[in-house]
């Protein structure tokens, strides 16, 4: 039936219906099998951890898949009253729909079983469809619920499971779903301390090394921000620090003669194929005109000295030559 009605090419299908053959037979611990006419939705019991509050409990859930499956994870619902997750709700764990970051595709519903064993005796914590109830009433619970039958796969607690055994050796599919699980654990501890450190508690190392992380990034980003800002700014500073510094006690004291022969100097020292900042170009085009203004007065002076020098020696010449056709 199953065959007929989805496509047996699609990677979820596939996954889902080798998963349904793995876990058609019920364990000590756990059995999950999908809905006759639905792949996508598993119903699932799963005994009590023993040496808990929930030890002697059997407790009834649905799994709800996406089409995306393995690559996302599913969706877990709790159907028997257990003190721990909320009936009816979605709850949230690094294994559920709420933490698509921590899925790993590796996992499967056997893994997700196993781990909601294992998340049974853990703290709440203010979790989405987590509980807090006290260890008398979640026993108490725990014996009501082997009454508890569900009407839509009409599976019953009493016989959901294989009857205990003190000789049941686990298989090695349980050992390495163990494994997983206990990794699902790690990462659920590492992220309620984290909900933990954002509501005012103690930091954890995985939120301080994000906080690091930003942090270090966010002043990365600065220093290249102020450090472009600073060569945008003030690109004269950078001028003035390509060029020697002048020597202490001549800056104001020299005259324009000496200031041109120290000027003269440094163009000597320095190469040719020196960086040409704005600033430095700016200022060498503002001294070239003075240079030029203080030889052309200095070629103006020279000439009109040569001219009025011709001027009085013509004048003296003519004066004589007057003189000399008047005595005659």
């Amino acid at each position: 039936m199953m065959e007929n009605k989805y496509n047996l090419k699609s990677p979820a299908v596939k996954r889902l219906m080798k998963e349904a053959a793995e876990l058609r037979d019920p364990t000590e611990h756990y059995h999950a099998q999908p809905l006759e006419d639905n792949l996508f939705e598993w119903h699932f019991s799963v005994r009590g951890p023993p040496d808990s509050d929930f030890d002697g409990g059997v407790y009834h859930g649905r799994i709800v898949l996406p089409p995306e499956y393995p690559m996302k994870p599913p969706s877990i619902i709790l159907l028997t009253p257990n003190g721990r997750f909320e009936v009816g709700k979605k709850i949230c764990l690094s294994i559920s729909g709420h933490h698509p970051e921590t899925w790993q595709p590796s996992w499967s519903i056997r893994t997700a079983l196993i781990a909601i064993i294992g998340f049974m005796p853990t703290k709440g914590e203010g979790a989405i469809g987590s509980l807090d109830y006290t260890p008398e009433e979640r026993r108490a619970l725990a014996k009501k619920s082997q009454d508890f039958c569900c009407e839509a796969c009409g599976c019953s607690m009493r016989s959901a499971l294989l009857a205990l055994s003190p000789n049941s050796n686990p298989t090695p599919e349980d050992h390495k779903a163990k494994e997983l699980a206990q990794q699902i654990n790690f990462k659920a501890e590492s992220s309620s301390s984290r909900q933990a450190s954002e509501s005012g508690g103690a930091e954890s190392e995985p939120s301080t090394l994000s906080q690091g992380e930003s942090s270090t990034s966010g002043s990365q980003e600065d220093a290249d921000g102020l450090q472009a800002e600073q060569a945008e700014a003030s690109p004269a500073a950078a001028a003035d620090e390509a060029r020697p510094a002048p020597a202490p006690g001549s800056s104001r004291s020299l005259s324009p003669r000496q200031r041109r022969a120290q000027q003269r100097q440094r163009d000597g020292r320095e190469p040719a194929s020196r960086p040409t900042f704005p600033a430095f170009a700016a200022a060498a085009a503002a001294h070239q005109p003075r240079d030029g203004s203080h030889a052309g007065s200095t070629v103006l002076i020279v000439v009109l000295t040569l001219a009025l020098a011709a001027l009085i020696f013509r004048r003296i010449y003519l004066a004589h030559e007057y003189k000399f056709d008047y005595e005659l």
